[in-house]
C-alpha cells in the first residue's frame, strides 16, 4: 500500500484511548448519561481482505458511539448500508444495529477520528492524532485498491496518512484521485441526514460514486463467497 506499519501506526485504538483530552472528557460524560452505550473508540468493521476501504468522518452520538459498529444507528448508516448492499458490497440485512448479521463484502469501513466529538466536529489536532490508525489501517489491508473518503476531513486525513499535498488532490464530490503505489481515491460528499436534507447530496449522487468504484472494481467469485470479517467510471486522474 506503499505505508508501513509501525508500534505507533497500530490498525485500531484501545477502548478506552486517551490520546484526546477533550474527547475522553467527552466521552466520561456520555458514559455518565448512558451507561450501557459503547461509549469509547469505535473499531473499524468489514473484511480484513478488503479491495475497498471506506473512510468516515467520526461516531455519530446516538449512532456507532451507542452501537460500536461504524455509520450503526443512525440515518448516515441507512444511506451507506443500502447503498453497500446495492452495488454487491455487502450481504444479509441492515437493521441499525450491530447484531444484524450484516457482512461486508470485499470492503470495510473505518472512520478519521474513532472517539465521537461534541458536535459532530473533531478539531484539527484530533484529527491529526487519530491519523496515526488510519494510516496503520490502510497498511494492514494487503489488497487494497480503492479508498472512499466521505467528506472533506476524510479526504484530507487520508492524504495525509500517504504524505500526500493536499493541493495536489483537491475535494469534490465525484472525483476520483490516483494515489500512490496505484490506490485511487474517490469522493463523496457524506450522507448525513444535513447534506441530503439540504439537497447537497442525493441518493443518486451517492450511488453514482459507489457505481464508479464498482465498475472500478469488478467483483470476484473469491469475494462473494468468502464471508466478510469484522475487527467513476473514469480511470482516476494523474496528478
Amino acid at each position: 500500500m506503499g505505508l508501513q506499519t509501525s508500534a505507533a501506526n497500530v490498525p485500531e485504538p484501545p477502548k478506552l484511548c486517551a490520546l484526546c483530552p477533550r474527547l475522553v472528557e467527552f466521552r466520561d460524560r456520555n458514559r455518565a448519561k448512558a451507561p450501557d452505550w459503547y461509549n469509547g473508540a469505535v473499531p473499524s468493521f468489514g473484511d480484513e481482505a478488503a479491495r475497498l476501504l471506506i473512510v468516515g468522518l467520526a461516531p455519530g452520538l446516538n449512532g456507532a458511539n451507542r452501537t460500536g459498529r461504524p455509520f450503526t444507528g443512525d440515518f448516515a448508516g441507512d444511506l451507506l448500508y443500502s447503498t453497500l448492499l446495492r452495488y454487491g458490497f455487502a450481504r444479509g440485512r441492515y437493521e441499525a444495529r450491530p447484531d444484524d448479521g450484516l457482512e461486508l463484502v470485499d470492503c470495510m469501513i473505518t472512520n478519521a477520528v474513532r472517539c465521537v466529538p461534541p458536535e459532530n466536529k473533531p478539531t484539527p489536532a484530533e484529527t491529526a492524532t487519530c491519523c496515526r490508525f488510519l494510516k496503520g489501517r490502510i497498511a494492514q489491508l494487503p489488497n487494497l485498491a480503492a479508498i472512499v473518503a466521505l467528506g472533506r476531513v476524510a479526504h484530507d486525513s487520508t492524504l495525509t496518512a500517504f504524505g500526500c499535498r493536499k493541493a495536489h488532490f483537491a475535494f469534490a464530490h465525484g472525483a476520483c484521485h490516483a494515489l500512490p503505489a496505484g490506490l485511487a481515491l474517490f469522493d463523496s460528499f457524506h450522507c448525513s441526514r444535513y447534506n441530503t436534507n439540504t439537497g447537497r447530496l442525493t441518493p443518486e449522487m451517492f450511488h453514482a460514486v459507489f457505481a464508479a468504484v464498482r465498475d472500478m472494481l469488478p467483483v470476484s467469485t473469491a469475494a462473494s463467497r468468502a464471508p466478510a470479517r469484522t475487527g467513476m467510471a473514469s480511470r482516476p486522474a494523474r496528478h
